[in-house]
């Protein structure tokens, strides 16, 4: 997340990420509850999208992955049923750092506040 984007392809990301997150709801993998999806980075080719993933609890989070990458070609099926584009993306699922790092720094700075 972070390199640019056309407007079609924030649009398409959106979707991918909110179609995503409501299927991963509806999926009975218990690996999978309290997850968020973060973002999604399609590919200009829209062949390939990355999803960024966080969870409540960071030490689930590797779980979680394993069961996205595992409920993948169903999700894939599921958003391509939902959402009319020419190629459905191939899925990758990764752990959102950004998120598990700004938790870290909130940590450390309620800390300094403690002991300052």
């Amino acid at each position: 997340m972070g390199k640019p984007s056309y407007p079609r392809t924030r649009r398409l990301n959106a979707i991918i990420r909110e179609v995503l997150a409501d299927e991963v709801e509806a999926l009975n993998d218990p690996r999978l509850g309290m997850i968020t999806m973060t973002g999604v980075d399609t590919a200009p080719d829209m062949r390939r999208a990355t999803v960024y993933v966080s969870a409540l609890d960071p030490n689930h989070l590797e779980e979680a992955i394993k069961g996205l990458t595992a409920a993948a070609p169903r999700l894939r099926v599921l958003l391509g049923q939902q959402v009319r584009i020419k190629f459905t993306p191939q899925l990758e699922f990764k752990a959102d750092t950004g998120v598990l790092q700004g938790e870290r720094i909130d940590a450390v700075l309620r800390e300094l506040e403690q002991d300052g």
